[in-house]
């Protein structure tokens, strides 16, 4: 390092980061390929960009161990890419005259830290878009068939008419692996509504039914028009199945939002844990929201962390059975909301941090069976609260994701 000069042992820097990259990569379950040697030259931080260009990998990922010469040029180069990029500069390689003018480029996140987790998160990112850009999100509504592309997220909808759904519920008997599923959810819960044993079973199903449509379809993720598609019929709507795909990794969003599926997808891919579509409710007593929905998964501490406790209730349309996850009070939370683009504007992804301040019991409140009350950070009219259908999640992550949406293009309102 030119400067501070032999204060700095670059070798070792060196080593240090080739294993914390190598490590993250494997725990990450990502194909890393590192060079052999350092860049030492503007002409082969050029060569080495072309060659990822035109190899049409996923991600760059470059370490500065100097901030002079030829190493700031690089990372020009680098942001300027159409590759999504993360730049990390451990202190001493940078000053703010040296990242000012790249901060803001879009597709390019710069970490100047010499705390390695924010360059394993940048490392995770870029796997989290890539693997958005793979997905395929099955769409059932309507009585028609056909493929589409969700804007610039790079997410493919496959959408299958709800017949499909409906003729294969009709068809599936009530197994033991569904009646076990049932009964292991009545042991679970803290108390149980209104429900009947039989109304659990019937939601399950909808698990399986939804599990054989994703094999056959290669789909990742899946939304539905319940209501649409079933309110008037005597199929079970999908709530607690719904519930049960989130607390087991498949993004499962109602009522086919397919905004919200692919906000549902990213707090899957970067955070490992299930998210919460809810309507939002303003109350202007205490300037909270309260999102009100009747499809909560319990695991909102990551998928591998016990579950909230849960009662079991019927939809507040009086019929079938939803869970209703209890949240933890003072727990600081998350909210999203992909707004899709246009072939002229980047999506936006609507974000806000809080914390949690209730759960409401309905009844006596009117409303859905899981109503969590929220106080935000920001000075938000609730009244005029941006959004419908946001994603609220365990965990304070508002930069994260403003971190993400730069990398992906998407324009970052944060609420």
């Amino acid at each position: 390092m030119l400067w501070p000069g032999a204060v700095y042992d670059g070798e070792a820097a060196r080593r240090m980061y080739t294993d914390k990259m190598t490590e993250t990569a494997a725990q990450l379950g990502a194909e890393f390929t590192l060079r052999d040697k350092p860049i030492y030259s503007l002409a082969e931080g050029q060569a080495w960009v072309a060659q990822a260009e035109a190899a049409k990998v996923d991600g760059l990922f470059l370490v500065l161990l100097d901030r002079q010469q030829h190493a700031w040029p690089t990372a020009a180069k680098v942001a300027q890419s159409e590759i999504p990029s993360i730049i990390y500069s451990p202190l001493g390689s940078s000053f703010t005259t040296n990242t000012i003018n790249l901060a803001d480029t879009p597709g390019c996140v710069i970490y100047s830290t010499d705390d390695f987790r924010q360059a394993a998160y940048g490392m995770k990112m870029l796997c989290a878009a890539a693997k958005m850009r793979r997905t395929r999100c099955v769409v059932i509504r309507g009585d028609k068939r056909y493929d589409g592309t969700l804007a610039d997220t790079g997410i493919m909808l496959r959408h299958i008419p709800a017949s499909t759904f409906i003729e294969e519920y009709r068809k599936t008997p009530d197994s033991d692996d569904i009646v076990n599923m049932a009964d292991e959810y009545m042991r679970r819960a803290r108390r149980r509504i209104d429900a009947t044993r039989q109304d659990v079973i019937n939601g399950l199903k909808s698990y399986y039914v939804a599990g054989r449509i994703l094999e056959r379809e290669g789909g990742d993720a899946i939304t539905m028009d319940c209501l649409g598609a079933l309110g008037k019929i005597d199929v079970s709507l999908p709530c607690i199945a719904w519930s049960r795909m989130n607390d087991d990794g498949i993004p499962a969003a109602c009522e086919a939002d397919i905004g919200a599926a692919a906000s549902l997808v990213m707090t899957h891919y970067l955070f490992d844990r299930p998210g919460f579509q809810q309507d939002p409710v303003a109350d202007t007593a205490d300037d909270t929201i309260i999102g009100a929905h009747c499809s909560c998964p319990t695991r909102l501490n990551g998928y591998q962390e016990p579950p909230e406790p849960f009662d079991i209730k019927h939809h507040h349309g009086n019929r079938d059975a939803v869970p209703r996850t209890i949240w933890r009070k003072g727990q600081r939370v998350t909210s999203i909301d992909l707004l899709p683009g246009s072939a002229t504007e980047p999506s936006t992804v609507l974000v806000s941090a809080g914390t949690v301040v209730e759960n409401k019991e309905v009844p006596p409140s009117g409303g859905c069976v899981v109503s969590v009350k929220v106080k935000f950070d920001g000075d938000q009219e609730v009244l005029t609260f941006p959004g419908f259908h946001q994603i609220f999640f365990y965990g304070d992550y508002e930069h994260e994701m403003r971190d993400f949406c730069q990398l992906c293009g998407f324009k970052a309102g944060v609420v």
